[in-house]
């Protein structure tokens, strides 16, 4: 979402459109809950922790916490959302799995759906992998950062980036991964 257009969305939102309520819960749902599954928890609780991202969200913007986003709405919501799941996961007593097998990466993209770089200490392999990761070049951290981190599919990829077709997104992420493990493994 362009700047003006997030500062327009917010502003909807403080006037109490209904309709901007709606788009913007909508919008990133089905994103959210992609990125929510990585962490095992049930469907339900996914749900509820969204809404209740959503909730927070919107009460920051009415009564005028959040006058101004230097991120996307996505990105803000998102991360109250993954402080709930964490909570969520205290109260569970489960635990993010942070064993990670560097055979994973050259072999499986799974270990990067599982990577989170803000959270605290790193493994060794999680390390070598951020470290790679940054080497990339811009459009293949962004492209990989949507498509793990963020829960877009190849067709909003292809949208939000202005991609001729799916096909060429996929062309990308592939040699992106390539890439990325090819850097991994020259180092180990």
């Amino acid at each position: 979402m362009q700047e003006s257009s997030r500062t327009n969305t917010l502003e909807e939102l403080r006037q109490g459109s209904e309709l901007a309520f709606k788009q913007v819960y909508e919008q990133n749902r089905d994103k959210f809950l992609n990125f929510a599954r990585r962490y095992h928890l049930s469907d339900e609780e996914n749900i509820d922790i969204y809404q209740d991202a959503y909730i927070i969200f919107h009460d920051n913007v009415m009564s005028g916490k959040i006058k101004e986003l230097t991120s996307s709405i996505s990105t803000y919501l998102f991360s109250i959302g993954k402080y709930l799941i964490f909570d969520r996961m205290r109260k569970n007593k489960k635990t993010v799995n942070s064993e990670y097998n560097l055979e994973i990466v050259r072999d499986d993209e799974s270990v990067i759906e599982t990577l989170d770089f803000d959270t605290g200490e790193l493994t060794p392999e999680q390390t070598l992998l951020r470290k790679h990761f940054a080497t990339l070049g811009k459009q293949c951290q962004e492209l990989l950062t949507l498509f793990y981190y963020r829960g877009y599919t190849i067709k909003e990829i292809m949208e939000a980036v202005d991609y001729n077709s799916e096909n060429v997104v996929k062309a990308a992420k592939s040699r992106c991964m390539k890439t990325l493990r090819e850097r991994i493994q020259a180092k180990v």
